[in-house]
């Protein structure tokens, strides 16, 4: 496994700053953040594509990750509390229709880049009116995702999120076999996982073979925050046994968007934890 780092992080600065930085820290890849003020998948240049083509083999970093969880560039001015708005399951079909297309348009954006998985979210659990009606329009976006992403090659990996429609494994494990597509798995949060209550072993052995992408930080008293690993109660360690035992040989990647103030230390102090954590045996 690798270590990646999340654009996220670096949401007071832009995406090729952002990407430098991460490769100069030692990260083996990184994640980049389709959304503002990074990338907004639909208005991004075939002259920015080949940009940042250009710095990724000039730095050795490789993509791990397009993360399109949100799309707060859609509002102008942004309302308060949206965050997972206009989401693939809400109710109101303009908004759905839009960010499908904009999970379509990231889909292309990964292909151009060599990326090989996207990451998307289910929404609210009220988006589509009642949860099981969420979860049905919800499914249906994901059919019409996957056919794109089928057709490029490229993997569609929902992350589950405590508070979300699609909050654990078991729920996002009965989502993948509903669309029945070969490209659609987890971007599996070992933080969201943790907050569930999951053990490592169950969550993984539910998603095995189905997880693209594995997002990576910690969390201390139960809160939904993401801290610097090494700074909370998570038990890395169960984690990375049950994603070999997986066979999963991809990107861990750091998510720290609470750290923007401080993105260099944060992924400072997350690369000096978490590499002997990957040499032990």
């Amino acid at each position: 496994m690798k270590l990646a780092y999340s654009t996220n992080a670096y949401t007071r600065t832009d995406l090729q700053s952002a990407l430098c930085n991460i490769a100069e820290l030692g990260f083996a890849g990184a994640e980049i953040l389709c959304d503002t003020p990074h990338w907004l998948s639909h208005q991004v240049s075939e002259a920015e594509i080949d940009t940042i083509k250009q710095l990724l083999n000039e730095t050795g970093l490789a993509v791990s990750n397009l993360n399109a969880n949100t799309a707060n560039g859609y509002f102008k001015p942004l309302p308060p509390e949206n965050v997972f708005e206009p989401s693939l399951s809400s109710r109101h079909k303009a908004w759905r229709e839009w960010r499908i297309d904009y999970s379509i348009n990231t889909l292309q954006l990964a292909n151009s880049l060599g990326a090989r998985c996207i990451s998307v979210t289910s929404g609210q659990p009220g988006s589509g009116g009642s949860p099981d009606e969420g979860l049905v329009i919800f499914i249906e976006s994901l059919k019409v995702i996957c056919e794109t992403a089928e057709k490029l090659g490229i993997r569609v990996g929902v992350e589950y999120e405590p508070g979300l429609l699609v909050e654990n494994a078991a729920e996002l494990r009965e989502v993948i076999d509903r669309v029945d597509a070969p490209c659609l798995g987890a971007n599996f949060d070992i933080g969201h996982s943790f907050l569930c209550g999951e053990s490592a072993q169950s969550a993984v052995s539910l998603l095995a073979g189905r997880i693209w992408n594995v997002h990576v930080e910690d969390i201390r008293g139960g809160k939904h925050y993401h801290l610097v690993p090494g700074e909370g109660d998570l038990p890395f360690e169960d984690y990375f046994q049950a994603l070999r035992n997986a066979g999963y040989d991809n990107y861990l990647t750091v998510e720290l968007y609470t750290c923007s103030h401080q993105p260099e230390a944060a992924g400072r102090r997350s690369l000096d934890y978490l590499t002997p954590l990957l040499s032990a045996p």
